[in-house]
């Protein structure tokens, strides 16, 4: 009978303790600092738990009083975005993001690409400009029954289902390498004009959109860097979306005109 030898695997032993290091300021035109917090290990923790365990005792890891770190949170499910920031140098959502998985000490920043208000807080009220600027949304057409809608292709319902899935959380913004305020429009911004141009009423505003994308900040200022469906919590097709408006503007560019 042939011997048949078993290796035991390591087994990882929990950390007493998670440590965690915050860049705070506590206001738009403070300077920025760190601070050190330590807090019990229990599984499961996820970043919006241990922030809440620093919340109730603000007391920095040497020991020293201190106020409550402020950041933004709402649905806890990946759903909302507002909880984004940037966890051990990559941009993801706070709520989803498991301190099991995370490589100790834990580092928190707030997103670069915004105006950061206060700690973890940053203002993206410029992402939501940009979308107002390309018109992403579809009129309304009118209150009564209208009937049944047009059919659309399998093929487009699918594509315009992944860009609709896009939770306006700014991960791709802060990892495009391109956007730094008012230089690039973003791909956030391109992909919902894929969207809203895609569907059958919203072409109805389609030139809007296309102006939208064709200023000095626009479309052509994409780089193809490809970090931002990369980073993208939602898996949205990103660089899709950008190759296919480029198309659009370009031919809507040169002979747009004809229409007009």
């Amino acid at each position: 009978m042939s011997a048949h030898l078993q290796t035991s695997r390591p087994t990882l032993v929990p950390p007493k303790t998670v440590e965690l290091h915050i860049k705070r300021r506590s206001n738009p035109d403070a300077p920025a600092y760190w601070e050190r917090f330590e807090i019990p290990y229990r599984p499961n923790l996820n970043i919006i738990s241990c922030l809440m365990e620093i919340q109730k005792n603000p007391v920095t890891k040497e020991g020293n009083p201190t106020t409550p770190p402020v950041w933004s949170m709402n649905c806890l499910e990946q759903v909302c975005g507002i909880c984004t920031m940037v966890i051990n140098g990559r941009v993801r959502q706070s709520c989803s993001a498991l301190v099991d998985n995370l490589e100790l000490p834990i580092k928190l920043e707030p997103m670069s690409k915004f105006p950061n208000i206060r700690d973890l807080v940053v203002d993206r009220s410029r992402m939501f400009d940009y979308l107002r600027r390309v018109h992403a949304w579809i009129e309304l057409d009118g209150t009564h029954d209208l009937g049944p809608g047009p059919r659309m292709d399998q093929d487009e319902v699918q594509e315009r289902y992944a860009y609709s899935r896009c939770m306006t959380c700014g991960c791709c913004l802060e990892a495009c390498p391109q956007y730094d305020g008012d230089q690039y429009i973003g791909p956030q911004a391109i992909a919902q004009v894929r969207l809203f141009n895609m569907h059958p009423t919203g072409k109805m505003n389609r030139d809007e959109r296309l102006d939208g994308l064709m200023g000095d900040d626009g479309i052509t200022n994409c780089g193809n860097a490809q970090n931002c469906v990369k980073v993208c919590p939602m898996n949205i097709p990103l660089t899709r979306a950008i190759y296919e408006e480029n198309r659009e503007t370009i031919i809507y560019g040169l002979f747009g005109w004809f229409r007009k």
